[in-house]
């Protein structure tokens, strides 16, 4: 697709070479169009219907639809994204986690146009959402397989699996007012971010908090950023050691540093003199 065709300096012929030399696709049949004018509108629009092949299921077939995303709402539970390769979902349809074995009585089913708008079905082929009453928001996992309970799909989606965590750190809240705003804020966050663990710990030091595993150090910065913006909570962290098995290296303090290096060498001629001078005195003395 060429953009802003309508412009004084846009050059479909070079475009189209652009597209053939460096995508190494056939240019000829890149669309000119200009949403400025509503220029090659219709065409775009019937090259969609045309040239995209639509979704392959069958509707007849068991329930099986795959979590792509939620979010928590406080007065529906969790609300799911989902894409349906086979069979139809309705409201009142009881439905199946496989993971976890869990099911729950469907609520309400919608597409997005773009907003949330409620639907009589959804069908083989189609992406929308499921709202079902689940209110642990670690059921509603992204990669999640659903099926329905009375006759389930054979198999859920191949290669899902958790991923594994390989840098730990404990996060305390400054204050212990705040130990159960944390937790519930954790359980929210890692509904989004299956990559994220957290278990509950105990410190003598900072307290009650959690051990977290994440991905990278960019991953621990980034929720824990997530968690003292989105969630209005002042929170202290304690490095732990990396899953690799390497632990973080203790720091020198200053004050060793210090002292060491007011110590003369033996070598250097500052003690030298003081030897000297040590010889000398005894030898008067004497």
């Amino acid at each position: 697709m060429c953009r802003s065709c309508s412009k004084p300096w846009c050059s479909v012929y070079r475009r189209r070479a652009a597209i053939t030399t460096t995508l190494d696709l056939d240019g000829s049949e890149a669309l000119a169009i200009s949403a400025k004018h509503g220029t090659g509108v219709p065409e775009v629009l019937e090259a969609i219907v045309t040239r995209i092949p639509p979704p392959v299921g069958d509707p007849d077939a068991p329930l099986k639809a795959l979590v792509f995303d939620s979010f928590y709402d406080s007065y529906q539970g969790v609300v799911v994204y989902v894409r349906l390769t086979d069979g139809h979902v309705r409201s009142g349809t009881r439905i199946l986690l496989m993971s976890n074995g869990r099911a729950y009585d469907v609520q309400q089913v919608g597409v997005f146009s773009p907003d949330m708008r409620p639907v009589e079905e959804l069908s083989a082929g189609q992406v929308g959402y499921i709202i079902a009453g689940i209110k642990r928001v670690a059921d509603a996992k992204v990669g999640e397989t659903i099926t329905e309970a009375a006759r389930p799909t054979a198999a859920p989606f191949p290669g899902y699996r958790d991923a594994k965590p390989m840098v730990f750190a404990g996060l305390y809240p400054i204050e212990d007012t705040d130990y159960e705003a944390l937790r519930d804020a954790l359980e929210k966050l890692r509904l989004n971010d299956p990559a994220f663990t957290y278990e509950p710990e105990t410190s003598l030091a900072l307290g009650y908090g959690f051990r977290c595993g994440f991905l990278g150090l960019l991953h621990m910065e980034i929720v824990q950023e997530r968690l003292e913006r989105e969630f209005d909570l002042s929170l202290s962290s304690r490095p732990r050691a990396s899953g690799t098995g390497s632990r973080p290296r203790r720091a020198r303090s200053s004050t060793s540093r210090t002292r060491r290096s007011c110590r003369p060498r033996t070598g250097s001629p500052r003690w030298r003199s003081r030897t000297s001078r040590r010889r000398s005195s005894s030898r008067r003395s004497s």
